[in-house]
């Protein structure tokens, strides 16, 4: 440490002298265009100044599954399909300005499933993998235990304040992320009654589909879209779909049909022209189920027999919607299908729908004033991408990885191998590898090192991204439950705090 401190004295001393010429002065590298661009950059980033008002309003974007590899993945997919450079492509996330690490682990698992991650952003409290809004004391499917330890979201607090609330998204809209805004089970999968165990049932334990239609808190939601159809219809009611499918609820409740009774001016949409009819208005609260189960993938979409909107007009007609209220609003919007894609070994469709949820931010930054709209776009967990070998700039991010001269890349067994690939999933072999000629392909998974059904979630530190009041307070690591606490600073707590009117 003396010698350490000797130096920094000496370097002190000598900085006078030397700083106006070496830190002012022109390099050789001056005239390079990364050099340029990143000049560029600093500028940017120096005239960005924290906004510390209070935030009117809050949309919280959740990539289900996108780690960094996805985000890095999805940036190049999307950047080669505009047919420009992937590698310097800059998304919409990207460029927004404050940014954190954040950390995943669940209360009682190292990697955690979206259930309490989903309840740690929305209820500022860290849970057990598999339960939804509930605190770290209760055991899964322990009904009983769950009693008095619900933990209060987001979403309640605003709709009991006064503002307005919507919840967007890909997956069922029972799904673990979405019903971490309103419910509360020691069990995820609990999401309508013929899941329910007879004891459950017993200790009076509802299904997530229920808790949402009941849900207490203000006036209700004022938007819902996403998938999920079956949870809400009997068993007898045939999908107006698939006549083929049926509901799934054992109790005869036809949910659809209570939420009307709730809602008389309120409209409910299953398919994209009724969707498309929909034009929002103030006390007309809209509900969306555009599935019998999840959403289709992006990539995917145009195979819907009713039509399916984008989730950036998802998002669109969810801000106009929330726009209508006069205290502000909360929206929370999740791209759920990339960890869908994630499971079956699908890094194609996993990366279509990341750009989708890029498609929805930019989507939304274009109707809202960030000056009084914070708007955090972060992950629920990561999952086990990786992209690896040394293939040239230009290489197709979808492909097999190949050398410089476009001959493809060998490994040590003789073959090659993909630029994408996966620790665990359905793509693995039992046995030798096989040779991976070309991955654009044959809708097969990708390649996976150990034999899963479905491949695991990754347990790294996942990003978090944002603008507007208080954003940037996501810097540095941060415990994934923190965000919560912004979200609520920010709307209330910085109601007193000078505003610096900054334009991040």
């Amino acid at each position: 440490m003396k010698h350490a401190l000797t130096g920094l004295v000496a370097l002190s001393l000598l900085a006078p002298s030397v700083s106006a010429q070496s830190l002012t002065g022109q390099p050789a590298q001056a005239s390079d265009a990364y050099y340029v661009a990143a000049r560029a950059d600093l500028a940017t980033r120096i005239a960005v100044t924290p906004n510390t008002g209070r935030a009117r309003n809050i949309i919280l974007f959740v990539g289900d599954g996108m780690g960094t590899s996805t985000l890095t993945a999805a940036r190049i997919f999307q950047g080669q399909r505009q047919g420009v450079d992937g590698a310097s492509t800059w998304t919409t996330m990207d460029r927004l300005p404050y940014a954190a690490l954040v950390r995943t682990y669940s209360h009682d698992s190292l990697v955690a499933d979206s259930a309490p991650s989903a309840t740690a952003l929305l209820t500022g409290v860290k849970a057990r993998n598999d339960t939804v809004g509930v605190d770290h004391t209760v055991a899964v499917d322990d009904c009983a235990g769950s009693v008095g330890h619900g933990a209060v979201s987001l979403f309640e607090t605003a709709e009991d304040a006064g503002l307005a609330t919507g919840i967007v998204s890909t997956a069922r809209i029972t799904h673990a992320t979405p019903a971490a805004a309103y419910a509360h089970t020691p069990q995820r999968d609990w999401e309508h009654d013929a899941e329910l165990p007879a004891a459950a049932v017993a200790a009076g334990c509802t299904d997530i589909a229920s808790q949402l239609i009941a849900w207490p808190h203000g006036d209700g939601f004022e938007v819902v879209l996403g998938g999920g159809r079956a949870a809400f219809l009997p068993k007898t009611a045939p999908d107006p779909e698939d006549p083929q499918a049926r509901g799934l609820r054992q109790d005869g409740r036809d949910l659809i049909a209570e939420w009307k009774l709730k809602h008389p001016t309120g409209r409910y949409v299953w398919n994209r022209a009724q969707f498309d009819a929909t034009t929002p208005a103030r006390g007309e609260p809209l509900l969306g189920l555009f599935e019998p189960d999840h959403m289709k993938y992006e990539a995917e979409r145009d195979q819907d027999v009713g039509g399916e909107p984008s989730l950036a007009e998802m998002t669109r007609k969810a801000i106009a919607a929330l726009q209508q209220q006069d205290k502000g609003y909360v929206l929370l919007v999740e791209a759920g299908r990339i960890d869908h894609a994630h499971h079956v070994g699908r890094a194609d469709l996993a990366l279509a729908d990341t750009v989708a949820l890029d498609e929805a931010v930019a989507a939304a930054l274009g109707m809202v004033d960030t000056p009084d709209t914070l708007v955090i776009v972060t992950a629920d967990h990561s999952h086990n991408l990786t992209i690896s070998g040394y293939p040239p700039r230009e290489a197709p991010i979808l492909g097999s990885v190949t050398r410089g001269d476009g001959v493809r890349s060998i490994a040590s067994d003789g073959k090659g191998y993909a630029l994408l690939s996966y620790a665990s999933g359905p793509g693995a072999v039992d046995g030798p590898r096989s040779d991976v000629a070309d991955i654009e392909h044959d809708h097969a998974p990708y390649p996976a090192l150990v034999p899963m059904r479905s491949a695991a979630h990754g347990g790294e530190d996942v990003v978090a991204r944002a603008t507007g009041p208080w954003a940037h307070l996501l810097n540095g690591t941060i415990e994934q439950n923190l965000i919560y606490h912004i979200m609520a600073h920010a709307l209330g707590e910085g109601a007193d705090e000078p505003s610096t009117k900054a334009q991040d």
